[in-house]
């Protein structure tokens, strides 16, 4: 469906998150400003606007559903929005947040809070696509500025934009970064990971964390039978599955698997 408004609009809402991807928006800085003369901005609390229940052409979600509010209040913004877009791994997959969701969240509640009676918090931690229709995914922790400014201009004109399928490891090869993971045996995700962040951290001689999912047909066991090879435990290799995108099922299995492993 094409918007046809002379200005399009736009919110920007928070659920369970760190702000992160938000912050990726507001770091545009002048691309952001010429992007509010395309679009009227409704509602962007870390911009300092604010008004949660205006209807919208496109909002963009942050955060993953956490409480009993956010369940109801994540439905009032779909019947709101023409076009809803989950944006970053906690409201594509959960975040890291969903590590709550492997053990008893209650009992942790109980044990730091004096008065846990008045914390109203769900046991799990579920993506957005749990509970409304989504329209479009943007993964990433954070999500890029050019992921959600490419969205909006492909949505102007009534498509999606454009999705990556390349794996990490294409992204260092045509940047010419050296394999971490040959050349200094440390663990890296990128073998199993989607693109989207332009192989950052192995560019940094780091390991990938697989901020940006899953990618297209992963081979996560011949990857957790490299991370043997190298030398790395159970738990070490479940950790790096059970990271930022841990509720991702492709992820989930493989961790869980070592994890339960570590246990015995």
């Amino acid at each position: 469906m094409r918007i046809t408004n002379n200005r399009p609009t736009v919110a920007v809402h928070k659920f369970t998150s760190c702000d992160g991807c938000q912050l990726a928006i507001l770091n545009l800085e002048e691309e952001l400003l010429t992007l509010a003369e395309l679009v009227e901005i409704k509602q962007f609390a870390e911009a300092g606007i604010l008004d949660e229940h205006a209807e919208v052409d496109i909002a963009f979600i942050e955060g993953s559903i956490t409480t009993p509010r956010e369940m109801e209040h994540i439905k009032k913004i779909r019947e709101q929005s023409r076009y809803l877009i989950a944006m970053g791994a906690c409201a594509t997959s959960g975040g890291i947040q969903a590590l709550r969701n492997m053990h008893d969240g209650q009992a942790w509640i109980d044990e730091i809070y004096a008065s846990p009676q008045h914390i109203e918090s769900l046991t799990t931690s579920t993506p957005l696509s749990d509970h409304v229709r989504i329209d479009l995914e943007l993964w990433g922790c954070p999500v890029s500025g050019r992921q959600v400014t490419a969205a909006i201009r492909a949505l102007l004109f009534g498509v999606l934009p454009k999705t990556e399928h390349d794996k990490v490891c294409l992204e260092c090869k045509r940047s010419q970064a050296v394999c971490v993971m040959v050349s200094r045996g440390e663990p890296c995700m990128g073998p199993v990971t989607n693109t989207g962040c332009g192989a950052l951290c192995p560019q940094f001689g780091r390991g990938c964390y697989a901020c940006y999912g899953p990618a297209e047909n992963p081979n996560p066991n011949a990857l957790a039978n490299r991370f043997e090879g190298l030398g790395m435990t159970a738990d070490e290799i479940a950790r790096n599955f059970l990271f930022i995108n841990n509720s991702a099922p492709v992820f989930h299995t493989i961790g869980q698997k070592y994890s339960d492993r570590h246990d015995e």
